[in-house]
């Protein structure tokens, strides 16, 4: 498979069986954004016969996390003792690929991180989600005919796997409430939602939307919807979409799991926006823009779900070195941001201030590696992991504030594009 920089598939790496290319899956669609509502599947279980909740939903039956830290936010944990529980994705298709979802562990207190094998053999899973109550894996399969695929972590079993709809879905979240999985098809330009059932399995399709206007940015033939995140409120979801320089504020409905549009969020024509991530606070969040370069600062209203894009700021990447940022985390207590540079091979440190609505630039450090993809913080907030496709590995840092230490060398892992510490 062709190692994406998403700007227009610039680092070659395996070729995918059968030479698929994303680029024919792509095109200029025009009218306004298409909701297409499936009829036929039944809305997520009902409380089980003793009485407990479905798979994930708390007992009040309110989302997890609505209104408080965003879901891609880990809340601070007691420091971990023993070996923890490290899930690698990666593509499959080409010689050079890995096998399937990686298995691994690491030592919370050194970052040492140690092989065990495969989880599961699924076809090109370059990207990850955990169920909130911890017991099930999720993985896209990034290929022409896009699924989900569920795995349950405590045998490895696959428990079910689902068509997206669309072509080289690339993200995967779970809405919080654990009833609801999220995904974006980057080649098709298109977001899904799929009904999770009480042991995590997910169902036919409730909603699919294709991203068909605004009309593709400069240099861009089509949508490329790049990530689909439960907004803070648990009440909206967001889709950040590379190809029409937008995100897309949607509002879920948690008993059909159906999608009404609500706003449209406009980048700078050209930034190509890639991926969102929110402060705790839920007022504000962190744009990366993957083709012009930059990041921005957004205001969030948690009632309506509106996003405003915020102007233009660096990254920290190198005069005269041709950089796609990818990936923001934020610690867990707000204080710092962390962004990973492909192509400065770097992460920029930020300091985040002013209750979140400012970010401020403390420098970068390097990866140790080639073309950081995707990073992620520990549980407890003291590790950064970063995702190395090129070099295939996985680098460890120590987190202090604002500060990063590299914790050894890294860890060799195929085509690694995605770590998902727990």
């Amino acid at each position: 498979m062709y190692g994406r920089d998403d700007a227009g598939y610039r680092n070659a790496g395996p070729r995918p069986r059968g030479g698929w290319n994303r680029r024919r899956f792509v095109g200029a669609l025009a009218g306004a954004a298409a909701v297409v509502a499936v009829p036929s599947p039944a809305p997520p279980p009902e409380p089980r016969a003793d009485g407990t909740p479905p798979h994930g939903t708390p007992p009040d039956g309110t989302p997890a996390g609505a209104g408080n830290p965003a879901p891609e936010s880990r809340p601070t944990h007691p420091a971990a003792t023993g070996p923890r529980p490290l899930y690698l994705g990666t593509y499959t298709s080409g010689e050079n690929g890995g096998k399937g979802i990686g298995r691994a562990s690491y030592d919370p207190a050194t970052g040492t991180v140690t092989g065990a094998g495969v989880l599961a053999e699924v076809p090109d899973p370059s990207y990850l989600a955990v169920h909130p109550d911890g017991r099930t894996l999720y993985a896209v399969d990034e290929r022409e005919d896009g699924a989900v695929t569920a795995v349950r972590l405590a045998d490895g079993t696959v428990l079910g796997s689902r068509s997206t709809g669309g072509s080289a879905p690339c993200h995967v979240s779970v809405h919080p409430g654990g009833r609801w999985l999220l995904s974006a098809n980057y080649g098709s330009g298109s977001v899904a939602v799929h009904p999770l059932d009480a042991s995590g399995a997910p169902g036919e399709r409730t909603a699919l939307v294709t991203h068909s206007a605004p009309p593709p940015g400069p240099g861009q033939q089509g949508p490329h919807a790049h990530q689909f995140l439960t907004a803070p409120d648990g009440k909206h979801v967001l889709a950040v979409d590379l190809g029409t320089d937008t995100v897309y504020t949607y509002r879920l409905d948690t008993t059909h799991g159906t999608l009404a549009e609500v706003s449209r969020a406009a980048a700078r024509p050209g930034a190509g926006p890639r991926h969102l991530t929110f402060h705790p606070g839920g007022r504000y969040a962190y744009l990366a823009n993957e083709v012009d370069d930059t990041v921005a600062v957004c205001a969030y209203d948690l009632e309506s779900g509106r996003l405003t894009i915020g102007d233009p700021q660096p990254t920290g990447s190198r005069a005269g070195v041709t950089n796609y940022p990818a990936q923001f985390v934020v610690s867990a207590d707000g204080a710092h941001a962390f962004l990973a540079n492909r192509g400065d091979n770097s992460i920029a440190r930020y300091a985040v201030e002013a209750d979140g609505a400012r970010l401020r630039l403390l420098g970068t450090v390097p990866v140790e590696g080639d073309f950081p993809r995707q990073i992620a913080l520990s549980p407890d907030g003291r590790l950064l992991f970063a995702a190395n496709q090129r070099s295939g590995t996985v680098g460890v840092f120590h987190v202090d504030g604002g500060e990063l230490r590299l914790a050894g060398e890294p860890f060799a892992s195929p085509v690694a594009v995605c770590a998902v510490p727990l």
